[in-house]
């Protein structure tokens, strides 16, 4: 089972010996807030693309055609 956004958000954390309250202010939001979003694991495309800017990270995302392999 493939693991969650907020696992990997968590594992990058502990890799970066960083908190989730030291991560909420480097990308502006609340404790709490980014407390619900790992609760939920609910991220916008936003909210990845600066978390990792905040934990020295490159977020891509993207999609690949199955049939032929192309990525878009």
């Amino acid at each position: 089972m493939p693991l969650t956004m907020g696992e990997k958000i968590k594992i990058m954390l502990k890799r970066r010996n960083m908190t989730l309250a030291q991560l909420a202010e480097k990308t502006g939001q609340s404790r709490q807030n980014m407390s619900n979003k790992m609760n939920r694991d609910n991220f916008s495309e936003k909210d990845l693309k600066e978390i990792a800017d905040a934990l020295g990270c490159t977020y891509t995302a993207g999609f690949v055609m199955n049939d032929t392999g192309e990525a878009i």
